[in-house]
């Protein structure tokens, strides 16, 4: 096992809980769930028509469920927790996507929307050489009482 590793989950454990932090706003195109749309192949309606989608609850196009999934990536870059203790770095090799416990889609996110991650790191573990982090984020819709979507995300940080 890595001292690197064992002093890092030390400090990952002290924040467990309790760092939090909420990243920039983004808004939600057509052109880019037109993108989405191109790229995974799934060009249903209620993504791509906005005139057949007026017709609907919506009222407008809404956003991919994944493609709200896959823009965790951006939305978390700037979303970083305050003052971070620079020691949980010492030693860290990289860090991998482990993947997803929890996945909800909870309200569609429409078309000119904008959005923007809250993370909270809720658990900590310690797998050998490695910490697993799983973060809840939570994709909050601007103007909106319920997030677009809600996913405890799993990543790994190698140490040596």
């Amino acid at each position: 096992m890595s001292e690197n590793a064992e002093k890092a989950f030390a400090l990952y454990k002290e924040v467990e809980g309790k760092e939090s932090a909420t990243g920039d706003w983004m808004e939600v195109s057509q052109e880019l769930i037109n993108q989405f749309a191109d790229v995974t192949q799934d060009h249903q309606f209620i993504h791509i028509d906005p005139e057949r989608a007026k017709a609907t609850p919506f009222g407008t196009t809404i956003a991919h469920g994944f493609l709200t999934l896959s823009l965790l990536t951006h939305l978390s870059a700037s979303a970083n927790p305050e003052n971070p203790d620079p020691a949980r770095f010492a030693g860290l090799v990289m860090g991998v996507n482990y993947g997803f416990d929890k996945v909800r889609f909870v309200s569609p996110v429409k078309v000119g929307s904008r959005v923007r991650v809250s993370a909270l790191l809720s658990k900590v573990e310690l797998k050998g050489n490695a910490i697993q982090q799983t973060r809840t984020m939570t994709v909050e819709i601007e103007g909106e009482e319920r997030p677009g979507l809600v996913a405890d995300w799993l990543t790994r940080s190698v140490y040596a």
